[in-house]
């Protein structure tokens, strides 16, 4: 998707999208925060949208949360004054194929629902995996292309209106493993019918 698709279609989600798309995602988004708590440290969210993940994140942790949209940004700032979450370092508007921190800054990056959304995937992986501590994690959850059945078709059927809704329905999941520093060392589907998959990925030491 371009920029200027992404701003228009989170513009338009931004009022709506805690009681639609981020109750369908509750799942994703309640298992990725409990390995990361388990984990600890400095943890990164690209792509924190509305904050819908925020106050899952044990308070010990220290998390910095960026996204393109101001609009999301804008209510993720609210819920975090609103829910004292203290442990919230800081959210910033931020390109995710351009991260601004220094290599080897997080022991954990957090990426739910984005990367079939961004201009350029492979350029946000190696961004994240730059800025990825050797030993740490990435967490993805995101849906994943079908290689057949009649969800594949669905997806298929659905592909050439992404700009509109914000997500590319027929995302292959290669598209994120080709990151050299990166290892897969978890994949697991989140919903009986596997609409979304859950992937951990550690950075070479």
């Amino acid at each position: 998707m371009k920029p200027e698709a992404i701003t228009a279609s989170y513009r338009r989600w931004a009022p709506i999208y805690d009681m639609t798309f981020g109750r369908i995602t509750n799942t994703g988004r309640r298992h990725a925060t409990r390995v990361a708590n388990s984990t600890g440290g400095k943890v990164l969210e690209v792509g924190v949208g509305t904050g819908l993940a925020l106050p899952y994140y044990d308070p010990s942790l220290d998390v910095t949360g960026i996204d393109f949209s101001e609009a999301m940004l804008t209510r993720a700032r609210a819920k975090v004054a609103e829910e004292n979450l203290t442990h919230i370092r800081e959210l910033r508007q931020m390109d995710a194929r351009n991260l601004d921190f220094p290599d080897a800054s997080f022991d954990t990056i957090v990426a739910m629902h984005l990367i079939s959304v961004v201009p350029d995937p492979e350029q946000v992986m190696a961004e994240m995996a730059r800025v990825c501590k050797p030993g740490g994690q990435i967490l993805l959850v995101n849906h994943f292309a079908r290689e057949e059945g009649w969800l594949a078709w669905l997806e298929r059927k659905f592909a050439p209106f992404a700009d509109h809704l914000g997500w590319h329905s027929n995302f292959p999941k290669d598209r994120v493993l080709g990151e050299q520093a990166l290892q897969l060392v978890e994949e697991k589907s989140l919903t009986r019918l596997g609409v979304f998959t859950f992937l951990r990925m550690e950075k070479t030491a």
